[in-house]
């Protein structure tokens, strides 16, 4: 068994192209890499068997069974049954084809409750609702941090509750949340719930059927897969959910009564591919892979959860360092706290500027809302148009790529910090030169009175006194602040 993640065999598993570009690549959280195994499994459908699924011509019947290979492929690596998973356009579209479903089994004066971490995927559906009379409520967030704030639940869950949307982690502050133990809560008010699992899916192992939630839901192009996602939903949820497809379609059709948009063969079939991966990951690591494609899976996770707090533990060792940067979300890298997804504003500096300036150093990042405007209204960042930048961390990542992010980031901002005290010092220079100057007509004025001594101050008239301390306490002030300023050299 090998004890850690051994990243040259993970990274020979993608195009060359991805990591021999010079670049180091942190839009994880926006959609990953793809291994091999997943474009030769697309290739080979559309190769081999682009034709319409289950006729009973050959082509047609491979096409078909390559589908059902990878629907039950990712169901059982969920732990669940292909009945109980429906693979849609996105998880965007699946939850707003859910809420459709669900609406008719309520009534006027019915709630949800949507949390203000959540991606607007599991937001807007949810809000959508109160034209209908539904009620929604706020699940609000800590105002500092961006966490979901779990001790103001209890408060929000009534008899009228019928479900509460939330993030298993958020795709801004990278938190987990406690899926398990929310559930447990709102199953005791009598409520389901549904679990946007977008940016805990690529990180870590997914078992459904452990944490008894209703629904779950995630992307799988953040999980090295084509652009398409899965809902998955308890078999008797889904069976009294009401059909959102065509009219011909029975309500026990759980795949095409959830699906309008209709399956998108190749893209399904593709997703084998990633089970490929996992596979192939398991067999050079474990000695002894488990039994299962569930448990295989979970122990690749393992490792993988290991190594992305190895990454988590460099970047926040250098981030909370460094000056005027706020970082939302844990201040930990502990594995089962929080995902390495990071995001974060600096004092004075627009986020644009500052991914600008990490992009100069072939550093691939972003900054934006990332379809959570709610999230960082939430925290007092009003202009989410720039919103935070976000750094997202994955399994194939390396501690050097992460080594090369804070030594860029803290060189720039330290070059920005540099520019900002120059700037200073330049304009407290010109006011000592002024206040020299000031100085010279005032004594200038005043040469009358000399002496052997000098000029008399006492001598002088009181306005020229007055003048004469301001400008002295001036001189004093400015040239302490040049002193202090000289140490930023």
């Amino acid at each position: 068994m090998i004890k850690s993640l051994d990243l040259p065999f993970v990274r020979a598993q993608f195009p060359d192209t991805c990591f021999n570009d010079g670049w180091a690549f942190f839009e994880n959280a926006g959609g990953s890499y793809v291994p091999n195994a997943v474009i030769d499994r697309m290739t080979a459908y559309m190769r081999g068997s682009q034709v319409q699924p289950q006729a009973p011509y050959p082509k047609s019947q491979l096409a078909g069974q390559r589908m059902a290979d990878g629907h039950a492929r990712m169901a059982e690596m969920i732990g669940a049954t292909a009945d109980e998973v429906v693979i849609g356009p996105s998880t965007s579209m699946n939850v707003y084809v859910l809420a459709q479903a669900l609406r008719p089994l309520w009534k006027a004066g019915d709630e949800v409750i949507v949390a203000v971490a959540n991606h607007e995927a599991n937001s807007s559906p949810w809000r959508r609702l109160s034209e209908f009379g539904i009620v929604v409520k706020e699940w609000p967030v800590d105002a500092e941090t961006g966490a979901l704030r779990l001790d103001l639940l209890e408060d929000l869950l009534t008899e009228r509750t019928r479900l509460v949307a939330f993030p298993h982690v958020s795709n801004i502050t990278g938190d987990i949340n406690d899926v398990p133990a929310i559930t447990r809560q709102v199953h005791a008010a009598g409520a389901m719930v549904c679990v946007d699992a977008v940016a805990y899916a690529p990180h870590r192992a997914v078992d459904v059927k452990a944490w008894d939630v209703d629904f779950y839901l995630f992307s799988f192009y953040k999980i090295m897969g084509p652009h398409i996602g899965l809902l998955y939903g308890k078999r008797e949820r889904l069976l009294e959910a009401r059909g959102q497809g065509h009219l011909f379609f029975a309500e026990d059709d759980i795949q095409h009564k959830l699906n309008p948009a209709g399956p998108n063969h190749e893209t399904i079939a593709a997703l084998a591919g990633i089970a490929d991966y996992f596979e192939a990951l398991a067999a050079h690591h474990f000695d002894a892979p488990a039994n299962t494609l569930h448990a295989r899976t979970a122990q690749v996770f393992g490792l993988v959860a290991a190594h992305e707090q190895r990454l988590a533990e460099r970047f926040l060792d250098a981030a909370l360092n460094i000056p005027g940067l706020r970082l939302l979300g844990r201040r930990t890298a502990d594995a089962a706290l929080r995902a390495p997804t990071f995001s974060f504003t600096v004092e004075g500096k627009s986020s644009a500027e500052i991914v600008a300036a990490l992009t100069a150093q072939q550093i691939a990042c972003w900054n934006g809302d990332f379809y959570a405007p709610r999230l960082l209204e939430a925290v007092d960042i009003t202009d989410t148009t720039d919103g935070v930048v976000r750094t997202s961390m994955t399994h194939y990542n390396t501690v050097e790529e992460v080594e090369r992010l804070v030594a860029a980031l803290d060189s720039y901002i330290a070059r920005r910090n540099y520019k900002m005290v120059s700037d200073i010092k330049f304009v407290l220079i010109l006011a000592a030169v002024a206040i020299v100057i000031a100085l010279l007509v005032l004594f200038n004025r005043n040469k009358h009175l000399a002496g052997h001594m000098g000029i008399p101050v006492d001598k002088m008239p009181i306005k020229d006194q007055r003048t004469l301390r301001v400008l002295g306490w001036a001189a004093i002030c400015v040239f302490s602040v040049l002193i202090l300023l000289g140490s930023f050299e």
